[in-house]
């Protein structure tokens, strides 16, 4: 092993013990868990597998890692999206880690440590005309209700339809991203927007039927959310997210899904400009 690795190896552990020292709620360490509520609907972050029914991705990976470093084990409960912020506020869950966008009005009840950037991309199906970003004025664009994309899809209407004449953008609502897919499958809507992150799977999942359209329009992070009363959770979680980075096996999640260039090279605190 060289010099460099082995002062890698020794930051990680040094972490890692700094990770578990850190101060967890007293009914996580009696419990040895964290409980976590997930929307399994948002592939490649969380989903089922069709064929087990078994839940993975990749905030599943990091949640298990992170939970590893801290000497616990996590239970996992699968909601609808517009669950998972009221799930933290009442307590049924210790932290949300599914596909939350890091956002100024979200912190208004929670702290995030931000873990990958992402942004808002539209999408349409392959064989649309549509090609540029201006295409898309005046069409039915989807995406989940419960989202921050409703809000994303109207500020850019008006930032480029509008100010250059244009229809506005229709938005239409979705349950989810997979119900928002069918209804543009289905041509009640002629395209979508999805978080950057999850689009090349859905991609390589349904090959030929996707195009995207544009950079994305939104720049941003992906958030682990925690109340704001849980300081002690927050500072235990970032030590075990730092010492993942250290050692390399935050990397080797980020980059099995193909988004290694969302990755983060430490955990930030509130720093998404959205």
């Amino acid at each position: 092993m060289t010099a460099a690795r082995i002062a890698a190896a020794t930051l990680a552990t040094l972490i890692t013990a700094g990770a578990q020292a850190a101060t967890l709620p007293d009914a996580i360490k009696q419990a040895g868990l964290l409980h976590l509520s997930v929307n399994a609907t948002y592939a490649p972050m969380e989903y089922h597998d069709p064929a087990t029914n078994q839940l993975m991705g990749l905030d599943i990976e990091i949640a298990d890692a992170l939970a590893a470093k801290l000497g616990v084990k996590v239970t996992y409960t699968d909601v609808a999206f517009a669950e998972l912020i009221p799930s933290l506020a009442t307590g049924r869950t210790d932290f949300i880690i599914s596909g939350l966008s890091d956002r100024a009005s979200r912190r208004e009840t929670m702290d995030f440590i931000d873990y990958l950037k992402t942004g808002a991309q539209f999408f349409v199906m392959a064989d649309t005309a549509m090609k540029e970003p201006t295409d898309l004025c005046g069409k039915k664009i989807g995406t989940t209700r419960s989202t921050s994309f409703p809000a994303d899809i109207e500020a850019w209407s008006k930032k480029v339809c509008e100010a250059a004449g244009k229809p506005a953008a229709q938005y239409v609502p979705g349950e989810n991203s997979i119900d928002v897919r069918n209804q543009m499958k289905q041509g009640r809507i002629d395209a979508a927007v999805q978080g950057s992150e999850t689009l090349p799977y859905a991609m390589a999942n349904e090959a030929g039927k996707y195009r995207i359209v544009g950079a994305p329009f939104t720049l941003g992070y992906q958030g682990i959310a925690f109340r704001k009363t849980d300081a002690g959770l927050l500072d235990a979680v970032k030590a075990a997210l730092a010492a993942m980075i250290a050692d390399g096996s935050y990397l080797a999640i980020i980059t099995k899904y193909g988004l290694g260039a969302n990755a983060v090279s430490e955990p930030l605190v509130n720093a998404s400009p959205l």
